[in-house]
C-alpha cells in the first residue's frame, strides 16, 4: 500500500468520528461510532489473559472494522435496523473494500466473512464485545436519554450472545444490574 492509498482509506474511515450513535456519554454528547469501535477494541485488549487461547488481536482488528459500513450509511440502532438496512449497507462496504489494495481488501473480506459466520470463537467474541459495549454505554448515559423500548432491552439484550463464554456471562450479569440500580436510582428520584 502506498501512502495515498493509506492516507485515502483513513479519510472514509474518518467519517466514523462524525456519524453519531444512538447512545449517548456520561455527559450527555451524542457518542460517535469511532468511539464505540474504540471502546469495543480497548475491551478487547483488556481481555487479553482472560481468553489467552483466541488470536485476540485478530478480535482487536474485527473490532476496529466492524462498523466501517456505517461511513457510507449511518448508523442505525439495532431495533430499527431492517433486513434492507443490512443488505444495504454490506453492498456499499463490499463494493468500497474491492477498491483497496488487493492484500487489504483480501483481508478485510476474510474478516467480514468470519464475523458474518459466527463460526469462531474470536468472532462470536467480537460479536458479544460489541452488543455488550452498547450496554454499558447506555448505563453510563442519562436514564432521560433512553428510549421507551430501552428499559426492557437493556434487560434481555445479548444474553444469547454471551452463553459461549461463562466470564462473558457473569460480565452480562454484573451490566445488568448496573442496568438495574439505575432504573431504581431513577424511580426513587420521582417517588
Amino acid at each position: 500500500m502506498n501512502p495515498r492509498e493509506f492516507l485515502d482509506i483513513l479519510h472514509v474511515a474518518e467519517r466514523l468520528k462524525d456519524t453519531p450513535r444512538h447512545c449517548t456519554t456520561t455527559k450527555g454528547r451524542t457518542e460517535s461510532v469511532a468511539e464505540h469501535s474504540w471502546r469495543i477494541a480497548l475491551m478487547a485488549f483488556l481481555l487479553r489473559d482472560q481468553f489467552s487461547d483466541l488470536d485476540m488481536d485478530k478480535v482487536i482488528r474485527m473490532c476496529l472494522i466492524h462498523d466501517l459500513g456505517e461511513c457510507f450509511t449511518g448508523d442505525i440502532p439495532t431495533f430499527l435496523k431492517t433486513d434492507a438496512n443490512r443488505q444495504t449497507e454490506d453492498s456499499l462496504l463490499s463494493q468500497w473494500v474491492q477498491t483497496l489494495p488487493a492484500e487489504t481488501a483480501s483481508a478485510m473480506t476474510a474478516l467480514y466473512g468470519e464475523m458474518d459466520a459466527q463460526a469462531t470463537e474470536e468472532a462470536r467474541l467480537y460479536k458479544a464485545l460489541d452488543k455488550l459495549e452498547a450496554l454499558i454505554q447506555h448505563n453510563e448515559s442519562p436514564i432521560e436519554t433512553w428510549s421507551e423500548n430501552e428499559y426492557d432491552l437493556n434487560k434481555t439484550y445479548a444474553f444469547d450472545t454471551v452463553r459461549f463464554s461463562p466470564w462473558l456471562t457473569e460480565l452480562r450479569k454484573a451490566i445488568l444490574q448496573d442496568t438495574l440500580d439505575k432504573i431504581e436510582r431513577e424511580e426513587c428520584a420521582f417517588s
